[in-house]
């Protein structure tokens, strides 16, 4: 469960109730950002900060103000992306998916116009990406992929579809245990049945050589209770159609 948001004249904000004592913490990120506080990890339409208080790592995420039109949208109409994310990695959680840790959100507004959003997360534990198992050699690669088809195919028994499951968004650690898998930026998802073909065209936006798709295939499949040809020819098909698609095999050193 998580606290109810608390509102004022300007902002929203909602704390996850392990996290109550970060309210000064939460109300300080705007200024906190203005003054280029702490570390930029991503500078792009969003913006992502690791910001320190009382001695624990945070990942904050400034998302980008909307054009005129949607600030009307989501000021009224619309849950926010930072509400719609810290919900929707609650609801991961919940299905035992790995996502960091939520934190809370706060929303500012002018008016009934929506203006500046942030959310707040525990520094994840997961030192790669997807994207690294084409710049690098890994030994537990086969086990990462396969690691990949497993929690999709978890997702989407449970009427989850992460609509921006691409390779940034995939984190990955190895240890004893075994191959440990977070996602990230979880404003974007479709919920209710997903198919056998909607599933593996949910992968489309993942480079994979055929070997990965291999591998993923494979564990999807096992999972789902379908059949792993079918399965792989899917998946090719959906990743050939999608643009910039990757070649080439993992590196070697």
């Amino acid at each position: 469960m998580t606290n109810g948001p608390i509102l004022s004249s300007s902002a929203t904000l909602c704390l996850h109730p392990d996290f109550c004592h970060l309210e000064p913490f939460l109300r300080s990120l705007p200024t906190l950002f203005a003054k280029g506080q702490g570390e930029l990890i991503h500078d792009g339409r969003n913006k992502l900060r690791l910001l320190t208080y009382q001695d624990v790592a945070y990942v904050v995420k400034q998302f980008h103000k909307p054009n005129f039109i949607n600030q009307w949208v989501y000021g009224t109409l619309r849950k926010p992306k930072s509400q719609r994310a810290y919900e929707n990695a609650i609801r991961l959680m919940q299905i035992g998916v790995g996502t960091p840790r939520p934190v809370g959100y706060i929303n500012y507004r002018k008016g009934p116009r929506f203006a500046d959003s942030y959310l707040v997360t525990l520094k994840s534990e997961c030192p790669w990406r997807y994207d690294m198992l084409f710049h690098r050699h890994f030994d537990c690669q086969e086990e990462v992929l396969r690691a990949v088809g497993r929690l999709t195919a978890c997702l989407h028994e449970h009427g989850i579809a992460h609509l921006d499951y691409g390779r940034g968004n995939i984190l990955f650690a190895q240890s004893k245990d075994g191959i440990r898998l977070e996602l990230v930026d979880l404003n974007r998802m479709r919920f209710g049945a997903v198919s056998m073909t909607d599933g593996c065209k949910n992968l489309r936006r993942l480079p994979a050589t055929p070997q990965m798709h291999r591998w993923i295939a494979e564990e999807y499949a096992r999972a789902r209770g379908f059949d792993a040809d079918d399965c792989y020819d899917l998946m090719r098909h959906y990743r050939q159609g999608e643009p910039g698609q990757e070649a080439g095999e993992f590196p070697t050193t």
